[in-house]
């Protein structure tokens, strides 16, 4: 997406299909989505409840992983990490605010898991408190899914029961207190307790796995019976749901649908007579995705017709202009939504990397300083660096150029590399200069996690 901008970042390719792009996190096996409309609506969504549990707005963040089964976790540090397939299943946003609750409970009851470095898998995984773990891995997790292109997707079996019955119980209480302090009905918590309930049912659990599961996770009925005494007495059990966030919601998840489902499913799940803002999201992704351009147009500009100051709308229309080939075409409406988003670092790196795809000199001015602003607010961002190192090479600033390359190296897991490209870039720029330092610091961690790599192999 560029819209769903989900920055592809793996850096040749790394535009690839729209907004949304797919990023690996080499270190952790796992792929990442990146989207800006996504990460600011789940900001959104999470900012009370970790305002409520006493964590502070924009302390905990979401984390987007390119996964079809029903799963969420957390690992180190205050990161939460959902799965493409939840969002997918869940029908409301608050649904999904029930998720981010009780994941919220697992971090400030200090039972971080953590994943074991290197190993291409999650350690373990807190399914949504595992309900429905078991069901997925055994079955597949797919059929309500989306079909996405897995990296790292499913745990080992016995691996992802990460936490024990008082620790589940702890985050369920912990989370339904969060949702109370902040005014949120836990009716959506519910329901998506009754779909992993259902998913029990029709997957089942194997008797090879039922024993250690009994050990370690309630029941779901059990859990659906406690916490719905707790939610029904609640002051918020009656609270309306934000309809903004709703109205979010519902859009971004046509996006995602469009931008990872096959086109058959998407045509099928949002056909041509549907005209809301979902619909129209999922098959413009999907007829971007299969290079049918006057189809996808004609979506994004309906989309735009209707709501003319959309950001995430006019980000699309440049992302499917970029990425056919009209490059000057994409840069009015790229340059607007850098504009109505304050320089989003995702959405600005799309207009960096369309300003040096025109190949105008001139434009190479604009490109560094967007770049170099897109990077200041999110560092980790390997398209960025990689389009910033571009244009470091294209002015003749070699050493800045390799420095640029350590550093979307290393967070791609090329160590080796990041390694070679630190050690030239320390060699060639000044000596004390900031960047010669930032160039000490990259080769120190490449080098490092080189040697740990080693040491596994």
């Amino acid at each position: 997406m560029r819209i769903l901008r989900l920055i592809l970042v793996r850096l040749t390719a790394i535009l690839a299909l729209f907004a949304m792009g797919v990023q690996p996190v080499a270190a952790q096996g796992i792929s990442v989505l990146r989207d800006a409309e996504t990460e600011a609506l789940l900001q959104d969504m999470t900012d009370p409840l970790a305002d409520a549990a006493g964590l502070g707005q924009g302390a905990v963040e979401i984390v987007l992983v390119n996964d079809n089964s029903i799963n969420a976790f957390v690992a180190g540090g205050q990161r939460i990490f959902i799965h493409s397939g939840l969002i997918n299943e869940a029908d409301t946003a608050n649904e999904v605010q029930g998720v981010i609750a009780h994941e919220l409970g697992h971090i400030t009851g200090g039972h971080i898991n953590r994943f074991s470095e290197g190993a291409g898998q999650y350690t373990r995984i807190s399914l949504l408190s595992a309900l429905l773990a078991v069901g997925a891995a055994l079955a597949g997790a797919g059929d309500a899914a989306m079909g996405v292109l897995a990296a790292g997707q499913q745990a080992a079996m016995g691996s992802f029961l990460a936490f024990s019955r008082s620790q589940e119980a702890s985050a369920d209480a912990a989370g339904a207190e969060y949702l109370s302090v902040a005014g949120i009905s836990g009716r959506g918590s519910l329901t998506f307790f009754e779909k992993l309930q259902s998913f029990e049912f029709r997957r089942g659990i194997s008797q090879a796995n039922e024993r250690e599961y009994g050990r370690t996770h309630p029941l779901t009925g059990t859990r659906l019976a406690r916490l719905r005494e707790v939610y029904e007495a609640d002051p918020a059990w009656d609270a309306p749901s934000d309809p903004d966030l709703e109205r979010r919601f519902q859009a971004v998840k046509g996006k995602l649908y469009g931008f990872l489902a096959p086109h058959a499913r998407v045509m099928a799940a949002y056909p041509a007579y549907m005209t809301g803002t979902p619909a129209r999201y999922a098959r413009a992704y999907s007829y971007h995705r299969e290079a049918l351009i006057p189809e996808a147009l004609a979506e994004v500009d309906a989309l735009i017709a209707s709501e003319p100051q959309n950001p995430y709308f006019l980000e699309l229309r440049g992302q499917i202009l970029l990425e056919s080939g009209r490059v000057e075409e994409a840069l009015p409406a790229l340059r607007e939504a850098t504009r109505l988003t304050n320089s989003n670092p995702l959405i600005a790196t799309s207009l960096g990397h369309a300003l040096i795809a025109t190949e105008e000199p001139e434009n190479y001015v604009e490109a560094e300083q967007v770049l170099r602003a897109a990077i200041g607010r999110d560092h980790q961002n390997p398209f960025a660096w990689y389009q910033l190192g571009v244009v470091y090479n294209h002015n003749g600033d070699v050493p800045r150029a390799r420095l640029a390359s350590a550093e979307q190296q290393v967070m791609q897991g090329n160590f080796q590399g990041a390694l070679v490209n630190a050690q030239a870039a320390e060699n060639a720029l000044p000596t004390g200069s900031p960047d010669w330092l930032r160039a000490q610091d990259v080769g120190l961690q490449a080098r490092q996690l080189l040697e740990r790599q080693r040491d596994r192999n």
